[in-house]
């Protein structure tokens, strides 16, 4: 039997490299934004196909929440998780011999697969090991992905300018490796959900009003996330920052949002009535992109890292308040699913709307206010969380001992 001392140190080594596998999920997506300049000057690529780097790996993410559990059931949450890395570490090795955008595309949407798988078993693989320390988990590991995308949105720019925008975007496969090597001496100590005596009623997810309120929830967050990684570099090059400056912008809100990630799940793990903190962040998020859009010379750090806390913020506590809804892992998994699923096959073509909105209107200005009407469609939704009705949104676990 092992002592309480040892189970301790397995937890926070398993912690650990589930904070590394996270900080891998976003830097492919937001290295593009700040090297997209010297990538325009190389191949051909608009605005519009452009958007496609972020677009598809994010519909990838999307599809994939649908069959990933499916196939984790299958071959084993533990193989599926080695697998998905070795496919993101590929994906990103691919891009240090771009030859046109047709493999850069090709590049996305292998790593949008691999991060999809990751991101649908993650949930469940929480649950299931860090039990009452869930929230502080998911706000690390959620925290740890915007990290990632902090760490390569700031550093890309240098990269680029010293040895070439290939290698600022491919490089980022040793953090593959590093989380790779990291997973493979961890996974034996990883919980088994097979190995659980919880069985469930299956439940169809799809069926319940609930589930798509979350789901859309999820997608209006995630469309203004995955905006501001795609436009948020070009914008502030547009607005005559330099490509290393226009990093650092987006640096700066990736950062915001790592600070967000980290300290307003920890806020919300004090009650379990999360609504007010979720409705703050929404009117952050507002006023960020009211500003993006209405006043950039003002300061566009200022606008940026009030739209960054309230990402950061409402990204992990989307997922926190979806997983309250259900005390199983199995079933927190499935649904957690469902919601990514459906959030980011819709939050798939805000990108791609915002490409349009720039290439025909030859200014982001617009986009920035629609992803302003999204923020306060989200603070309307998000006082419809309140967890004394949780109970009764689903039908009840079924447990075998």
């Amino acid at each position: 039997m092992r002592s309480p001392l040892t189970e301790k140190a397995n937890l926070l080594l398993l912690g650990l490299a589930f904070i590394f596998i996270g900080l891998n999920l976003r830097p492919i997506l937001a290295s593009v934004g700040p090297l997209l300049p010297s990538i325009q000057e190389d191949i051909s690529l608009s605005f519009t196909l452009a958007s496609m780097l972020t677009l598809l790996p994010v519909l990838a993410m999307g599809l994939g929440c649908f069959v990933g559990f499916h196939i984790a059931k299958r071959l084993g949450f533990n193989t599926v998780m080695t697998g998905s890395l070795l496919l993101l570490i590929v994906a990103t090795a691919m891009r240090f011999w771009v030859m046109d955008a047709n493999w850069l595309i090709c590049s996305a949407l292998l790593a949008g697969v691999g991060i999809a798988l990751i991101q649908t078993i993650m949930p469940t693989m929480i649950k299931l090991n860090f039990g009452e320390r869930v929230p502080l988990m998911m706000g690390l590991y959620v925290t740890a992905i915007m990290g990632g995308a902090a760490l390569a949105a700031s550093s890309a720019p240098f990269i680029g300018m010293n040895l070439g925008w290939r290698a600022g975007l491919g490089h980022w496969t040793w953090l593959g490796i590093v989380a790779l090597a990291l997973w493979l001496m961890v996974k034996h100590k990883a919980a088994l959900v097979n190995q659980t005596t919880e069985q469930t009623v299956p439940l169809r997810f799809w069926r319940f009003r609930r589930s798509w309120l979350l789901a859309i929830f999820f997608a209006l967050g995630t469309s203004c996330y995955v905006c501001v990684l795609a436009w948020l570099a070009p914008y502030a090059v547009e607005l005559g920052y330099s490509q290393t400056q226009a990093g650092l912008v987006l640096g700066f809100l990736t950062s915001m949002e790592v600070i967000a990630g980290l300290v307003f799940p920890w806020l919300a793990s004090k009650s379990t009535d999360r609504r007010a903190i979720i409705a703050l962040l929404c009117l952050l998020q507002l006023i960020g992109f009211m500003g993006l859009a209405l006043a950039p010379q003002v300061s566009l750090f200022l606008w940026a890292g009030l739209a960054g806390l309230g990402i950061g913020g409402i990204f992990p506590l989307g997922l926190i308040v979806t997983m309250d809804h259900q005390q199983n892992p199995m079933l927190a998994g499935k649904l957690t699913a469902f919601v990514q699923g459906v959030g980011y096959t819709i939050a798939a073509i805000s990108p791609w709307i915002a490409g349009l909105i720039r290439d025909n209107f030859n200014s982001f200005n617009s986009a920035w206010l629609l992803l302003g009407g999204i923020s306060l469609m989200a603070w309307i939704l998000s006082w419809q969380f309140n967890p004394q009705g949780y109970a009764h949104q689903y039908q009840v676990t079924r447990c075998v001992s």
